[in-house]
């Protein structure tokens, strides 16, 4: 089981509020959500999760701190009990184990895409025509020199090979 230091590290991680001592009631739902809390739950939703934070808080603050959360994990322990036939006691214990050994996950980011077409865009060797121009022989791109064709007024045409040979004999 874990100890209640960890649990105080653990809250100052996802407490997002006066540099990591408060937290929101978002930000509890979301620490509760990644550590699995509500899976396998029928009454111990993020709706109860919002009652109880209400009858923690401070009276006039939106924000709970460290200290008020064993107060919390004491108040879903009855819900998380019920769901999963566990004591009170055994219940608190066990939610305190999984908020304490909780890591914050990326929620909003993009993902990298599973579906197969996708490679064939990130892969540059597999590019033709004039975008095959803008990437090196590694895959990488070339900047300005492989988007825009440059003149040099040199007064011979592109192409030509014998530059500079006008006059010699």
């Amino acid at each position: 089981m874990a100890s209640g230091g960890s649990l105080k590290t653990t809250f100052k991680e996802f407490a997002t509020k006066a540099g990591g001592a408060e937290a929101t009631s978002k930000d509890i739902t979301r620490w509760c959500t990644d550590a699995g809390v509500f899976k396998g739950s029928k009454t111990c939703t993020s709706n109860n999760l919002d009652i109880a934070f209400s009858a923690v808080k401070t009276k006039g603050k939106p924000c709970i701190t460290a200290d008020q959360m064993t107060a919390l994990v004491k108040n879903i322990a009855k819900k998380y009990g019920a769901d999963h036939k566990l004591d009170e006691a055994a219940a608190e214990a066990k939610l305190t184990e999984m908020l304490a050994n909780c890591k914050k996950e990326a929620h909003g980011t993009t993902k990298q895409s599973k579906t197969g077409g996708v490679d064939k865009m990130t892969d540059a060797s597999k590019y033709t025509g004039a975008h095959k121009e803008r990437f090196d022989a590694d895959g990488k791109g070339k900047g300005k020199d492989g988007r825009a064709d440059t003149v040099e007024n040199t007064g011979y045409v592109g192409n030509y090979k014998g530059e500079g040979t006008h006059g010699k004999k």
